[in-house]
């Protein structure tokens, strides 16, 4: 395998933003499901994996058992994805939207900064900028549905320690990402994470078996399927920077959802932060030297 600095596919960044659309419904669909909150994460992996050994070999991307270092690799991305879901779930039901979107989020910061560490670099005056924006523009976007109140204290602190390990979770995804395919990798994390979480959910006695499973489908296919094949492909293509922002387009969505389906006002604060993640999002997709724009491919 080598590395090459070959241009993205035009829809590439679309694809990221696509991706991220699918992962912004997340909490809503934790919402709507009847099963315990660590049980939601199990079942959205379980039904997501025939699909993805699907397309993998509809795709050409056909699933093999790569070697024993590359395995410790996913081995342990499953670990942070598995507790990540497990927190996160368990955190949105425990407080309001707006607090789980924005700590859930801080995963992408950690992200960021991890590739301006892989590139050896101190960021930019552009990076720099876009970064600023990008924090200000998620402030602003959840500064009207945010609520610290000790009732949310516990849901707050588990969105958090969520949005931490999905970081983790990224970073080991990149580095396996240089070596395997997109969908393979997808495939053996989710068939690692899965029983991790079910294990976990009737460690802690949930109630697993659905009566209605459309949340839950809807769900696998949305976010793990879609969200998280789009996610896991980008990292292959861009830079941990652009990835870790564009991450950052959740809680604009996450906005929007509350504003058609709850009847949520969007202020003033509300689309200027809209606007600055926008803002970001541009800067940080102009061409920067010295930064992985392509990662391996299988040869």
């Amino acid at each position: 395998m080598t590395r090459h600095s070959a241009q993205p596919h035009p829809l590439a960044f679309p694809a990221l933003l696509v991706g991220n659309v699918a992962l912004a419904f997340g909490p809503w669909l934790v919402r709507l499901s009847d099963v315990g909150s660590v049980a939601v994460g199990f079942w959205r992996l379980a039904l997501a994996l025939p699909f993805l050994w699907l397309l993998a070999r509809v795709s050409g991307q056909q699933p093999h058992w790569p070697k024993r270092a590359l395995i410790v690799v996913l081995a342990i991305a499953a670990i942070f994805y598995a507790l990540d879901l497990a927190a996160w779930n368990a955190g949105i039901r425990m407080t309001k939207l707006g607090n789980a979107t924005l700590f859930g989020n801080s995963g992408s910061f950690v992200f960021a900064v991890y590739g301006l560490v892989l590139a050896h670099r101190m960021p930019t005056a552009k990076q720099s900028v876009a970064l600023t924006l990008a924090v200000a523009g998620a402030v602003l976007l959840m500064s009207n549905s945010y609520d610290l109140s000790p009732k949310n204290l516990g849901g707050d602190l588990l969105t958090l320690v969520a949005g931490f390990l999905y970081g983790g979770y990224l970073i080991f995804v990149e580095r396996a990402r240089t070596k395997l395919q997109s969908l393979p990798l997808l495939l053996l994390v989710t068939l690692f994470a899965a029983p991790i979480l079910l294990a976990i959910s009737l460690g802690f006695g949930e109630r697993l078996w659905p009566h209605d499973w459309t949340p839950l489908l809807i769900f696998a296919l949305s976010s793990q399927v879609f969200g998280q094949g789009l996610l896991v492909y980008s990292i292959g293509v861009f830079p941990p920077l652009v990835v870790g922002l564009a991450l950052l387009s959740q809680p604009a969505v996450s906005a929007l959802i509350g504003w058609l389906v709850y009847g949520e006002t969007l202020s003033t604060g509300d689309w200027v932060g809209a606007v600055a993640i926008a803002a970001a999002l541009v800067l940080v997709r102009l061409p920067q030297r010295g930064l992985r724009t392509s990662a391996e491919q299988p040869s």
